[in-house]
This record gives structure tokens, C-alpha cells and sequence, in this order.
């Protein structure tokens, strides 16, 4: 039936617009900001939801209360509605004042065979960049027919940056890119030139900064959002409730509280809290910043505001859309052990000469720690002429997950029906690999890997080299003989396409699954940072960027994928198709895509018989398009992987690919 509510659109009362969230086939969760500066301390909304724009199909009403505690954000779960179906929202205030109005979807039916269609995207930064991606994929929805449009989008992280440049701090700008003003915190911490949020008030101030954007507003009103938060939510550097700068650990058991807290105000999302199940409200505990000394034997401090504070917000969950897709989302930072690869002692493992080289069987020893050599780790670790004391030797393996989210996570692997289980993992998974032991004599100073008949590997701090822990995945997936086991990623501000395996070459190379990541939507990458502070004089500056006159094209794509002689062959030639022959057979079987310089975002197609994921690639976004359809494309390529039977290998396919892809191709 009709509206009977009276509406007056008012979006500058609604200033960070509106929001769904975490859909399944019978409800999803509402959201907007009402604030009111007349000094009350609440008030209430009316919240309808319709089939059509214009409300003339009114299904659903309710009242929602918004308050000053809550920094007047509204979260509604609205029930009773059908799977599949598009509906319309909208917030009005006591007086008539109305929200924009807002587009969201429920999930289709268990039983509905149709594909599923989802974008991914991960690490949006409007203090250097624009949010032309989201624009890109506004309008070709639009203009997509039904059958082809977005179920929803899955937000992988990095939604904020809690590190602010203001414009003073960086006159030069960011490499090519000027600094915005587009917040300054309330109290703040000032650390080297950048600065952190250090309560609640700051945290929730650069959330509205963030949904000032008319482009990630307009996104948010389009579709719902399946949201998991990854490093930046919290802290730069931070795991669990530990802070890191500058090579010092912190506790910071309040901050991780209040940046828990502001993430559930601003993103609606079925987590759970140990208030219990309310979804309106987030009940802080009462924690102190207090210095933990004992940690468990999976590297998780015991200190109790340790374990209150990241036990304030359970992200972890699943979302099913349909038979074809549950998605096992997973969070990579509340509950890891240290980061060995951030330590000082892995110091003595590199060297200016090789940059971010690392041998890999170094990595693999201090990954696997004190269960290395079959549980007799080394005491000491050779790297070229010396052996340098084993500093990981009486410590327990990195985990990422930890063990009780671990063992869900295995559980639920290994329990879903749904055609493709797919992790929703924030973190990339697949290798960095190079190969050094091949690069000509002369060049540069003697490669220090000891004659390694395997590759070097950069130090990327996340399932790239949790060799361990994702072993122990892999291991699970290919005993339990499951198919269609996918997974997407972000983090890394880079497109990845490739499989999930448990070794490489030498080793056996057996791949249990397929693996994605998406580049950034807008926070600047390697090869910019490469761009401008690797030094021009470097003797292996080749292998990271080629130079032909004034054009700069990354040549690390050709590293990552091909090796060293490619990348000699390049700088010597300009020639790819002489540069893709001398490839390193050995190096990188796993990966079939990569591009360390892409921005965009990425469509998941899921179906009965096969998964295909399309990288949407944008040039760097310095500045905003105001074009409808945000600006130009660099390209669109698109990976097959046809659905695999237990006992046989997954297989990835390029199935399309427009624009120019460079030394990606």
C-alpha cells in the first residue's frame, strides 16, 4: 500500500547518506546518521522500506531510535521480506525530513540456480585519491541488464585509513598526488608526519570525512554492503590490541575498543558483540591500555583488557547467497600472533643491494619457528657467509587467524554445500616470488642465498608468507576432497589472479584452489612508491620499473610472474613477447595475473559450472571524474575457472581481456 508518511528529502540532514548491509533472503540491515545539535540526546526515525522508488508499495515500518551516544547512527534489521527481490528505503525524521532514498537486495532462495553476480573492493584513501571506481561501477550497473547486475558488494578492508596527512604535514604531496583536508582529529596523535586517532571522538570523526565522498555515498545507497575490516580500522601496524611505530609496541586496548566501536556505528553488518545479539547498540566494555606479558601458545595475549578488547566485536561470519556462493569471512588482525617479519632481527636478513629480497627458506624457517626441521629448528640460519642466530627458534608458528577463529573458519570449510566456498579473506594469499640466484654477474653484488634452488620471496607480512597456517588450509581442503574452493582478496593494491597451493616449484605444485586479489580503490600502490624514492643510479631498478624516455612502465609484474632475465630482456629490447620467452619456468606457476599498479574493483560471476572474476581497471585516481561514468578505463580482463571434480586440479583460464593490459599481458 501506499506511504502515508509525509517526506521531504533533506539530504544535508542525512549528511553521510544512507547504507544496507549483510542481506540474507528474508531481511537485511538498514542504516543512516540523523544528527540534531538542539541538545537532546535522542530521537526517533521512521524507517520504511518499499518495492518500488517511489513508495507506492510500502512493505515495511518501523521506528528507530538514534541518540547522541550512538554518535546518531541508526541500524534497523528489517524481516519479512522475499529473496531476491530489489527494494527501496528510506529514514524520516518527527518533522517529514527524509534521507536520500536507498537501493538494497535480499539474497536469492537456497534453492535458486540462477548466478550469482558480487563485486569486491578493498582500500579507499580520499586523503590522496578519488573514488572513481565506484562511480565505474555505478554506471555500468545501471546500464547492465537485471540478470547481470550486483547481488551486493563486499568490502575487504582498509574502508578507512586511520592515518591522516593534513595538507601542512605534506606540502610536496604524496608522490604525484596533493594531500586533501579532510579531517582533523578532535585530540589526535601526531607520529612522524601523519597522524592517528586516539579515542572514540577521533575514530568516528574520520568515518563522516570518509562518507563525505558523494562516490562511496552513492555506492552505499546502490547496493548492500558486506563489510570485514582489516588493518586500517584500527591501527597501521596493530595486531590484536597492540599498536606498532616506529619498531616499538604499545598496548592500546582503549583504541582498539573505540575503533571497534565506531566501525559498528558507521558499517551495518551482522557482527556479534558479548552484550549479546542487539544489533542497534554496541556496549563498550570498560578497558585499560595495559602491557601484556603473557601470550597463549597460538601468540594471543592473555592480559584481560587484551582479551576484552578484541573480544568486543566478532567479525567473523558467513553470507550465503543463493546454492552457488557461501562466502566465509574471515578477520586478519584481531587475533594474529606477532608479525615476525616486522621484528628487528630479520634486519640482518636483507640488504640495500637486493632491496626487498629476502631468501625464501629464510622466511620458511621463521615462519614455521620452533616446527621447523620436523620440530628441530636451527639454531642458527645461514644467510651468504653467515650464520645469524635463529631469534624464532622457541616460538610457536604464526597464525593469522588464531585458533579459535581458525577452527571455525575449518569447520565451516568444510561444512558448506554451496557450489563455491569462497574465504573472504582481506589478506592476499598467493606468493611473492623473484629469482635472484639468476641474475648475471656483474650486475650487482653476489645474491646471498646460499645457492637455494628456490626463489627469494619479499616480506608482504600476510598469507604470502604464513607458510604454515596456509599449508594446514590447504591441507584441509584437498583431505576433505573439497571443490570450488576460492579465494578473494585485497590489501595488497594490486591485481592478482592465480591458485591456492600448498608449495612450489622445486617442490610438488598441486593446487587445491583458485585465488583473486583486488587493486586499491584509490590508496596509492608499489609502483608509485617505486616511482618516486627508488634511486635512478639502483643497478636493479630494472627489475621493479622499465624506462624508455619519459615513459615509466612496472616492470615488477614481469618480475613476479616471469623472473629476472625477463626483465633484463625488457630493458634491453622493449620487446614483451622476447621478454615473456625468457621466462623462469619455475618461478611462478601459481599466478596467472598480476599488476602491482592497478586501481579498481573486481566482479565475482558464480555459477553451477564455473567462476569467473573480472578485474575493472582505472587509471591512478589522483583526482575525481565528474564524468557519469568516472573517467577512462585501463582495462577489463576476466579469469575462468570451470568448476573441478575431487581428485582433479583447478584451471584458470583468460577468458576476455580489453584495454591494454602492459607488461600485465
Amino acid at each position: 500500500m501506499p506511504s502515508r508518511v509525509h517526506y521531504r528529502e533533506r539530504r544535508d540532514l542525512y549528511p553521510e547518506g544512507v547504507a544496507s548491509g549483510d542481506p540474507d533472503e528474508h531481511s537485511v540491515l538498514l542504516w543512516t546518521r540523523r544528527p540534531f545539535d538542539d541538545g537532546r540526546l535522542d530521537a526517533r526515525l521512521n524507517v520504511e522500506l518499499a518495492e518500488d522508488d517511489r513508495f507506492q508499495k510500502a512493505v515495511a515500518r518501523a521506528r528507530a531510535k538514534v541518540s547522541a551516544a550512538s554518535d546518531w547512527t541508526c541500524r534497523v534489521l528489517v524481516g519479512g521480506l522475499l529473496p531476491a527481490r530489489e527494494y527501496w528505503y528510506r529514514f524520516v525524521d518527527a518533522e517529514g525530513f527524509g534521507s536520500r532514498i536507498g537501493r538494497t537486495i535480499t539474497a536469492p532462495a537456497p534453492d535458486d540456480l540462477r548466478p550469482v553476480r558480487f563485486a569486491f573492493v578493498s582500500c579507499q584513501n580520499p586523503n590522496s585519491g578519488a573514488q572513481n571506481a565506484y562511480r565505474r561501477m555505478i554506471f555500468d550497473d545501471e546500464r547492465a541488464a537485471p540478470e547481470d547486475r550486483l547481488g551486493f558488494v563486499y568490502h575487504m578492508g582498509d574502508f578507512i585509513y586511520e592515518i591522516v596527512w593534513y595538507p601542512e604535514d605534506r606540502p610536496q604531496g604524496m608522490y604525484d598526488r596533493r594531500v586533501r583536508e579532510i579531517v582533523r582529529y578532535p585530540t589526535g596523535e601526531k607520529i612522524a608526519d601523519f597522524h592517528i586517532p586516539t579515542d572514540l571522538t577521533d575514530y568516528r570523526a574520520v568515518y563522516r570525512a570518509y562518507l563525505k565522498d558523494p562516490d562511496l555515498q552513492d555506492a552505499r545507497a546502490r547496493w548492500p554492503f558486506v563489510a570485514m575490516w582489516d588493518n586500517h580500522e584500527f591501527s597501521w601496524q596493530g595486531w590484536q590490541s597492540l599498536q606498532q611505530f616506529g619498531g616499538k609496541t604499545r598496548p592500546a586496548q582503549t583504541r582498539k575498543v573505540a575503533a571497534n566501536q565506531a566501525w559498528f556505528e558507521y558499517l551495518p553488518a551482522r557482527v556479534k558483540k558479548p552484550s549479546g545479539p542487539a544489533l542497534d547498540e554496541f556496549d563498550p566494555p570498560s578497558v585499560v591500555d595495559a602491557p601484556i606479558a603473557k601470550f597463549d601458545d597460538h601468540g594471543l595475549g592473555q592480559e584481560p583488557n587484551n582479551l576484552a578488547a578484541i573480544g568486543s566485536l566478532t567479525g567473523y561470519r558467513t553470507i550465503a547467497w543463493g546454492p552457488h556462493v557461501e562466502m566465509i569471512v574471515t578477520d586478519q588482525h584481531s587475533y594474529r600472533s606477532r608479525d615476525p617479519l616486522a621484528q628487528s632481527e630479520m634486519k640482518a636478513f636483507t640488504q640495500d643491494a637486493f632491496l626487498d629480497f629476502v631468501p625464501e627458506e629464510v622466511l620458511q624457517i621463521v615462519d614455521s619457528s620452533r616446527d621447523a626441521a620436523g620440530g628441530h629448528p636451527p639454531a642458527t640460519i645461514r644467510y651468504g657467509a653467515t650464520d645469524i642466530a635463529n631469534f624464532r627458534r622457541d616460538e610457536p608458528p604464526l597464525t593469522i587467524l588464531g585458533a579459535e577463529q581458525k577452527a571455525w573458519f575449518l569447520d565451516r570449510l568444510r561444512a558448506s554445500r554451496a557450489t563455491w566456498k569462497i574465504w573472504g579473506n582481506t589478506q592476499g594469499t598467493l606468493d611473492y616470488r623473484v629469482d635472484p640466484q639468476n641474475l648475471p654477474a656483474g650486475l650487482t653484488v653476489p645474491w646471498p642465498g646460499n645457492g637455494y634452488a628456490g626463489s627469494s620471496g619479499f616480506t608482504p607480512s600476510d598469507f604470502g608468507t604464513a607458510y604454515t597456517e596456509r599449508a594446514e588450509i590447504y591441507d584441509a581442503v584437498a583431505t576433505a576432497k573439497i571443490t570450488g574452493f576460492a579465494i578473494i582478496s585485497g590489501d595488497r593494491h594490486s591485481f592478482w589472479a592465480g591458485y591456492a597451493a600448498k608449495t612450489l616449484p622445486p617442490v610438488a605444485f598441486d593446487p587445491v584452489g583458485v585465488a583473486f586479489t583486488t587493486g586499491s580503490i584509490s590508496a596509492p600502490g608499489v609502483v608509485e612508491a617505486y616511482e618516486h624514492a627508488l634511486p635512478k643510479e639502483h643497478p636493479l631498478r630494472l627489475l621493479y620499473l622499465a624506462q624508455a624516455g619519459a615513459k615509466v612502465e612496472p616492470s615488477i609484474n614481469l618480475l613476479l610472474r616471469h623472473g629476472v632475465r625477463s626483465c633484463i630482456e625488457y630493458s634491453k629490447s622493449g620487446d614483451l613477447a622476447a621478454a615473456v620467452a625468457a621466462s623462469n619456468p619455475e618461478l611462478a606457476p601459481h599466478i596467472e595475473f598480476v599488476d602491482m599498479g592497478g586501481h579498481g574493483y573486481s566482479i565475482v560471476r558464480a555459477s553451477a559450472d564455473a567462476m569467473e572474476v573480472e578485474f575493472v581497471c582505472i587509471p591512478r585516481p589522483i583526482e575525481r571524474s565528474t564524468a557519469p561514468d568516472g573517467g577512462p578505463l585501463r582495462y577489463r580482463v576476466t579469469h575462468r575457472a570451470p568448476l573441478w571434480k575431487a581428485g582433479e586440479k583447478p584451471q584458470l583460464a583468460r577468458s576476455t581481456a580489453d584495454g591494454d593490459l602492459g607488461l600485465s599481458a
